[in-house]
């Protein structure tokens, strides 16, 4: 990347700013010169060149993946050996990250992971610059999803992060659930509707069964005094609780 040995030089001529900037320059050790200090500097014989535009989304990009992925992998308060893993295979196979490259990339993920800026905030920024870019977009939501589905599924942490990047990236739900299926194998249908697993016993399949029975029984919600819309809901989920049990009782053998 032709622009990391301005970045490891030391002072440049431009300033990235927000919360990737304070990221960026930590990890790089100093901080980014502003738009004044620029005019003044690039004046001065032998003054460092200032990135180009297309360097300078580069660094958003580079900035912003690790340090998303570095929220993303402590949200469920630890970042697991297959999640390094995961990254790990990004920076050397996907980007292909030379040795000073991949140290700078660790270097923004640790310092990212004791920020203070929020997994939002990054995305925001990141957006901001990509947002005319879809193919980028898609590339970040797929190293995302990889990364967070790389321990063997994704936790309800990972999942609002995931969501609320859907969100600022205006990704659609179609999209995400298309590039989710890449890497988690949804639950079949009726073990959802239970609220199980296809590793739950059969014990804990019929007492979750029984229990979703009793709160959906017509009797019960009619007796509740609910509006009739309701009800009705209630009388086709009663319903979709006894067709999922029947399916998984034949699958099973119970």
């Amino acid at each position: 990347m032709s622009w990391l040995g301005k970045m490891i030089g030391g002072t440049i001529g431009f300033a990235l700013g927000g919360p990737l900037g304070a990221v960026a320059g930590a990890a790089f050790g100093h901080a980014f010169v502003d738009k004044q200090e620029q005019v003044y500097l690039s004046s001065r014989p032998g003054a460092q060149v200032s990135l180009s535009s297309n360097e300078e989304a580069q660094l958003v990009f580079f900035t912003a993946a690790f340090s998303m992925l570095a929220k993303i992998s402590k949200a469920d308060g630890t970042i697991s050996e297959d999640e390094i893993s995961a990254i790990d295979t990004f920076m050397k196979r996907d980007l292909q990250l030379d040795v000073n490259s991949q140290q700078m990339a660790i270097n923004i993920f640790r310092q990212a992971i004791n920020s203070t800026e929020s997994f939002d905030a990054f995305a925001i920024q990141f957006y901001s610059v990509f947002k005319t870019q879809p193919q980028i977009i898609e590339l970040m939501m797929d190293i995302l999803l990889r990364v967070s589905a790389a321990d063997g599924g994704i936790s309800s942490k990972e999942e609002f992060m995931l969501l609320s990047a859907t969100r600022i990236f205006n990704y659609s739900p179609s999209s995400f659930a298309r590039l989710k299926s890449k890497y988690v194998r949804e639950t079949n249908k009726y073990y959802s509707v239970l609220k199980c697993d296809e590793t739950s016993s059969n014990e804990e399949i019929k007492k979750q069964y029984r229990k979703l029975v009793t709160e959906y029984h017509p009797d019960k919600i009619e007796a509740k005094g609910l509006p009739e819309e309701f009800i009705k809901f209630a009388n086709d989920k009663f319903k979709e609780i006894q067709e999922a049990y029947d399916s998984i009782k034949k699958e099973r053998g119970i």
